[in-house]
């Protein structure tokens, strides 16, 4: 997977342009309220017998709007070239294909949610537990296969009394002890079919199945069944 390009050296970084635009903008607002000020106060004050020239102001008028455009237009530019910066170009062509992400949250949609989680060494004691948005654990087992290596935990969404949980997003959490009793890091993962890709908060998101996460999470893709 290729990261958006380094800006080169001495080139104006993008957040520095977007302030630029931002700070023109503001100074011709503040120029172009002036201007009306001071041609409403002329028209109240000006001679009936020598009337201003109507061509001059309104020539003022369509040369700062052109300005005001031109700045707007700047500005959307700018926003454009940040997403493909931000990493949207480059998330898109994930949409269609299967990728596996880095993440220890899933999504429950019509009873089910799975996780993958890999252990780097045998263990000698695993525990699994599903905790909700409020941080309450909804769910915990033991799973018997504890060889080093790659494990996936599909969950029912049924909760530690026996009741169907409802859909929305969960955090699996997979504590993990070697035989002397060493914890062993371990790493949660998502896979599944990229079908959207979002902005929010200034990160770039895919879907994958009915999870979002952040596209830089990606560590596998592969093309989809039939593509």
């Amino acid at each position: 997977m290729t990261l958006p390009a380094t800006p080169p050296a001495g080139a104006t970084p993008p957040s520095s342009v977007a302030d630029s635009g931002a700070k023109a903008l503001s100074q011709l607002s503040s120029n172009f309220d002036t201007f009306l000020s001071l041609l409403t106060t002329q028209l109240k004050n000006q001679d009936p017998l020598s009337p201003l020239d109507s061509n001059q102001f309104t020539q003022q008028l369509v040369q700062m709007s052109g300005v005001e455009a031109q700045l707007t237009s700047n500005n959307l530019l700018q926003q454009v070239a940040n997403n493909t910066s931000n990493g949207v170009s480059t998330a898109v062509s994930l949409i269609g294909k299967n990728v596996r992400a880095v993440s220890d949250q899933a999504t429950l949609a019509k009873g089910q949610a799975q996780w993958s989680y890999n252990l780097p060494a045998d263990a000698t004691d695993v525990k699994l537990t599903i905790l909700n948005a409020a941080g309450q654990v909804v769910h915990a087992e033991s799973p018997s296969d504890m060889k080093a290596g790659d494990h996936t935990l599909t969950w029912n969404g049924k909760d530690l009394a026996g009741t169907p949980s409802p859909d929305g997003s969960y955090t699996l959490k997979v504590s993990a002890t070697d035989a002397s009793g060493a914890a062993i890091a371990t790493t949660t993962f998502v896979q599944g079919l990229v079908s959207s890709v979002e902005q929010s908060n200034g990160q770039t998101l895919i879907t994958v199945g009915a999870t979002p996460v952040p596209w830089t999470q990606v560590t596998n893709v592969t093309a989809a069944a039939g593509a």
